[in-house]
């Protein structure tokens, strides 16, 4: 139970971690759907290929468009792709960054799938069972009045008649799974080596720029998660006031007398409660305000310049004597 809450801590720790945990996810679903799916080769020559060619490469192309669809870096390098200018720089290092980042993630779930269907080799052996050289086997059944290309077609079929007491389909599909194997290892190792190449090259180039780069992708990340959070605070309070004003509107006016104390004083009280809802709203009190602020924000994106909230100024009050010492300081 521990370890499961480890792995879910991980997986809400930050935006990168979802998308991995959902690029899992999708792997997990499409071994699952492959699994218990039924395969069923028509065996007929002018529908095996297509049949076969269309399960093993279809349902990797839904995978694939749902791992974008799902994925958050996909939003985020179109809005850095399309945005405006205005005062911030367009850094390509970072866009070329954000698209690796999802086609990485997005292409994870149509390999294990494509690894899947070779591995297994029912799709190849429906596919190619017709461009085998039957000459190569022995026990062909006699034809009998049938093409030869229709026998091929039908190996992937072990209940047809035509097969029974030979061991021709068994060698012919031994043969096609053989190869459909070998092209799925292959295809394996090649990544696996790839990605280890990768991992050793790594250090030799300049990491400071991957650093830089992988620095600026997660911030504009965290900085487009954080401008939608204040939005749902600041329509929060929006609303509030505006419903409270609605029913402060539809009440009647009453005058109540009463003596006043020194030690209560309405007129403060009321101007802090106004002055912490103007806090909370940041100064944004009406509809046309709303309307500019999003649009300058699409517009027109801050400089990535932080120095003038960074730096406070600070008030130095300096006592100094009747000849113009200065005795002390106080901040």
């Amino acid at each position: 139970m521990d370890r499961l809450k480890l792995v879910l801590q991980y997986f809400q720790s930050n935006s990168e971690s979802i998308s991995n945990g959902i690029c899992i996810i999708l792997s997990l679903i499409s071994v699952k759907l492959y699994t218990s799916f039924d395969f069923n080769c028509p065996c007929l020559p002018q529908y095996n290929k297509m049949y076969a060619l269309g399960v093993m490469f279809v349902p990797p192309i839904i995978l694939f468009l749902l791992g974008v669809l799902v994925n958050r870096h996909t939003g985020v390098l179109m809005e850095e792709w399309v945005r405006p200018l205005g005062k911030r720089t367009k850094n390509p290092a970072v866009v070329k960054f954000l698209l690796s980042s999802m086609l990485q993630r997005s292409l994870l779930a149509p390999m294990v799938w494509i690894l899947m269907t070779l591995l297994d080799g029912k799709c190849f052996i429906c596919a190619f069972s017709m461009n085998v050289d039957p000459k190569y086997f022995t026990g062909i059944p006699n034809s009998t009045g049938i093409e030869l290309i229709k026998i091929m077609a039908k190996v992937p079929c072990k209940e047809d008649v035509i097969f029974k007491n030979s061991s021709f389909r068994k060698a012919v599909s031994r043969y096609v799974r053989c190869y459909s194997q070998a092209i799925g290892w292959s295809i394996l190792l090649f990544f696996i080596f790839l990605g280890a190449v990768g991992r050793v090259l790594k250090p030799c180039f300049n990491h400071a720029t991957f650093l830089q780069t992988r620095y600026w992708s997660n911030y504009l990340d965290i900085e487009q998660k954080l401008f939608d959070e204040t939005c749902v605070l600041h329509a929060r309070d929006f609303a509030r006031k505006c419903v409270v004003q609605f029913f402060e509107s539809m009440r009647e006016d009453v005058t109540v007398r009463m003596p006043l104390s020194s030690a209560f004083r309405p007129s403060t009280i009321h101007n802090e409660y106004e002055e912490e809802e103007e806090e909370c709203l940041h100064g944004i009190t009406r509809q046309d305000q709303v309307d500019h602020l999003l649009q300058t924000w699409y517009e027109c994106k801050p400089e990535l310049d932080v120095t003038r909230m960074a730096y406070k100024p600070k008030v130095c009050i300096t006592w100094e004597d009747i000849n113009g010492k200065a005795l002390f300081s106080e901040v």
